[in-house]
């Protein structure tokens, strides 16, 4: 029995300040490869996707309005994400066949969000309640095979999804006649011996418009997810000592979730743990802020690798 389980290898993407030629825009990402190849696939996705997404990116703005806003930015991240897992299966070096990574990217213009996500990396937003308690929201799913609308459309595609009996909660994605590669996500890029039997790439993407009581966004790989709550990632952001040295709440993130993993899982080799975080509305200026046009505010943007 063959199976990517195992190891993953990610990265992420430095926040790109100006994106799009605005000095408003910004945008960052974090990929969690897996399989024989997935560093590589991660670095690629995370080089080309930035790329196509600018060369897709729409003339829409939000002055046109938030739902043309929004679909139009929508529809340049199908169009990116297709291109980018078109030009993997056609890449003459990288063998994606058993080997691919998840992606979870946003884009930041002015005060609206737009994230698209494959794979179970995960986004989630630091805001406050009525109270003005900080509370955590997740803005992303994770696309994982035990999802009854993913295994739906995996088995249509005769591809099957079950656990295996040492991890029954983990269920994943297998061929139909041989058990490999035992793949934990519904969506990723790469990953070709699946994708005739129901993986895709197409991302599920969604819209937020930043309040004064949005603080900051969080874009991390599982490692991370896995062993933290929502609630406590958050927690753990907004103590951290302070935002204007160099990745000190990504890093104290990393740090915390390593930590976590040893006590809730004494026996498995710690997975690795890749963290953005994006400050929204903040006045604080270091070297990787970029400045908003329409109302002055800034982006403080945060990354650490475990």
């Amino acid at each position: 029995m063959s199976r990517h389980i195992g190891r993953r290898q990610n990265t992420t993407k430095d926040p790109i300040s100006n994106f799009d030629g605005r000095s408003d825009t910004v945008f960052c990402g974090v990929f969690d490869g897996h399989g024989p190849n997935g560093h590589m696939v991660a670095r690629k996705v995370r080089d080309i996707l930035p790329l196509n997404l600018r060369a897709n990116s729409p003339s829409a703005r939000a002055s046109d309005g938030h739902l043309h806003f929004f679909k139009a930015w929508k529809d340049s991240f199908l169009k990116a994400f297709r291109v980018v897992d078109k030009e993997l299966r056609l890449h003459p070096e990288i063998d994606c066949f058993c080997s691919g990574t998840t992606a979870v990217a946003l884009v930041k213009q002015g005060q609206e969000l737009v994230i698209g996500n494959v794979g179970d990396s995960r986004a989630v937003l630091g805001t406050r309640d009525e109270n003005n308690s900080l509370i955590a929201v997740q803005l992303t799913r994770d696309l994982k095979p035990s999802l009854p609308r993913e295994a739906e459309r995996i088995r249509r595609h005769r591809g099957r999804v079950f656990a295996l009996k040492n991890e029954p909660e983990v269920a994943r994605v297998w061929l139909p006649n041989k058990d490999s590669p035992g793949l934990a996500m519904a969506r990723a890029f790469g990953d070709f011996c699946l994708k005739d039997f129901g993986l895709i790439s197409v991302p599920e993407v969604s819209y937020r418009r930043v309040t004064a009581k949005d603080e900051f966004v969080v874009l991390a790989t599982d490692g991370v997810w896995d062993a933290l709550s929502n609630k406590d990632v958050v927690s753990i952001v907004a103590s951290a000592p302070t935002r204007s040295s160099s990745s000190s709440s990504a890093r104290s993130l990393v740090e915390s979730a390593a930590l976590a993993w040893k006590f809730k899982y004494p026996t498995s080799k710690i997975d690795d743990c890749a963290v953005v975080c994006l400050f929204l509305n903040s006045d604080e200026s270091s070297s990787s802020t970029a400045n908003s046009k329409e109302d002055g505010r800034r982006n403080d943007i945060e990354v650490a690798i475990a």
